[in-house]
């Protein structure tokens, strides 16, 4: 009761909170997101991780920004896939049937699951190479007559 008083009456004593020891981080912004290559696979997969839907972890392919989504760690032999150059990376990348499986400086891996482009287009990894691929839509007979009725 003591201290709603004193605030109403505007005499509660204001103590500016210390920085030292905050734990607060700020909003992350696209531009700080870039990933470091020169890191081992576990710092890499944090990463990752860690900015993964928000702002999204990227790194250059070509000349365009990839955003990196749905890392885990792998702990097999090489799989066998096609390379794809990363820019800052010191190994290829390799994209395989289960995604795109990029190194850490300590030769470990990195699997991720899904690349989504500048255009917001969103696809998943291992169909990296077939992205340009277009899947074309034939109807049945029936199908086509059902599509005329329900326009």
């Amino acid at each position: 009761v003591e201290a709603v008083h004193l605030i109403a009456d505007g005499k509660a004593p204001r103590i500016p909170q210390p920085k030292e020891g905050a734990t607060y981080e700020g909003i992350q912004k696209k531009e700080n997101a870039e990933i470091s290559w020169d890191q081992p696979a576990a710092a890499l997969h944090n990463w990752i991780r860690g900015h993964d839907k928000v702002p999204g972890a990227w790194a250059k392919i070509g000349d365009q920004v990839v955003t990196f989504y749905g890392s885990s760690l792998v702990d097999a032999s090489v799989p066998a896939g096609q390379e794809l150059a990363i820019k800052g990376a010191s190994r290829p990348g390799l994209v395989t049937k289960s995604g795109l499986v990029i190194f850490g400086n300590d030769g470990k891996m990195v699997l991720v699951r899904n690349l989504q482009f500048e255009d917001g287009k969103m696809i998943p990894a291992s169909k990296y190479f077939s992205a340009d691929e277009t899947a074309s839509l034939e109807l049945t007979e029936e199908e086509k007559k059902m599509a005329e009725d329900i326009r």
